[in-house]
């Protein structure tokens, strides 16, 4: 992808979701580095308006699941039914079949229907009845869910939270961005352009992006960050080999978004606390730590060491 390419890719999105342009690079991170998103916010605040946006932009399949707490399996992965014509099952799929999946308010359905994407969002496949369906590539999640103290929800275990690459929130705009959203009367609809790049470039950015040089100082201040999360006393989950990865990948896609080949350390502190701070878990029961777990990696580990 050209870097004309990249900048109209995000300036077309930020025209719509106003006044979040950080957080519509960590979204653009998260995809080129081929990893799930996590938007975790209120109810209203542009969840599902940036997905749709990312997906058109990109030119992307789209779908989106409502996620309730009657929602099935066999509703969002597919069922077989069969054809008394040919005398056999046929498969026909479900909604997760798609390129980018909006699984909307994930955490408003029951466990059962939230392990129904482990395998989806893990391996790119769905196994039904013994049989396997590949998923369309590229392929990817974006769920999001409501603060677990709003009522009807249930939250995401662990394991699930780690399917995750990143996890973002977008709070609310700003007096001048939402003023600019009432002037031009912004809707999912209004303001989006046709596709800006074609699936081959955007698959050619994804293979880029993992080209990007990491020296070994640069791997050394990731194994800090994540060293001191398993041997502090500060955190019952500490970062896991997984995650250690995940940062790495989302710091390089961070990095090509931004126009270099190479990693400096602010690319591994941009995407941090979007990576980690999902996966930490404090061991206090104080939550005055919670949401800013990343910020004591963050400050226990100087760059400059390395």
């Amino acid at each position: 992808m050209k870097q004309n390419q990249l900048s109209n890719v995000t300036n077309t999105i930020c025209q719509v979701l106003i006044g979040k342009q950080i957080q519509v690079k960590l979204a653009l991170t998260c995809l080129i580095a081929d990893g799930h998103l996590l938007i975790e916010d209120l109810p209203g605040m542009g969840k599902t308006t940036l997905s749709h946006t990312l997906a058109h932009v990109l030119g992307l399949q789209y779908s989106r699941i409502q996620f309730t707490s009657d929602l099935l399996p066999a509703d969002m992965l597919g069922i077989n039914i069969f054809d008394n014509k040919e005398q056999e099952f046929q498969f026909h799929p479900g909604p997760v079949f798609s390129q980018l999946v909006l699984a909307d308010e994930i955490n408003r359905a029951s466990p059962k229907t939230q392990s129904a994407l482990l395998e989806a969002m893990e391996e790119g496949q769905v196994s039904l009845d013994g049989k396997t369906h590949t998923l369309p590539k590229p392929f990817f999640v974006i769920g999001t869910q409501n603060p677990q103290h709003q009522s009807g929800t249930y939250p995401l275990p662990e394991s699930q939270l780690d399917r995750f690459l990143m996890r973002i929130q977008l709070g609310y705009p700003d007096k001048e961005a939402e003023k600019s959203m009432l002037t031009a009367m912004v809707s999912e609809n209004k303001s989006i352009t046709p596709p800006i790049i074609t699936l081959n470039d955007f698959l050619q950015a994804q293979t880029t992006a993992t080209k990007v040089h990491a020296s070994d100082d640069i791997l050394n201040y990731i194994l800090a960050l994540v060293t001191f999360s398993r041997e502090s006393n500060q955190f019952a989950n500490p970062l896991s080999p997984r995650a250690t990865k995940a940062l790495l990948r989302a710091a390089k896609a961070w990095a090509y978004l931004h126009y270099r080949d190479y990693l400096i350390p602010e690319d591994v502190q941009a995407v941090l606390p979007s990576v980690a701070e999902h996966r930490l878990r404090s061991a206090s029961s104080d939550f005055s730590t919670q949401g800013s777990l990343s910020k004591i990696l963050l400050e226990a580990i100087d760059p400059i060491a390395f």
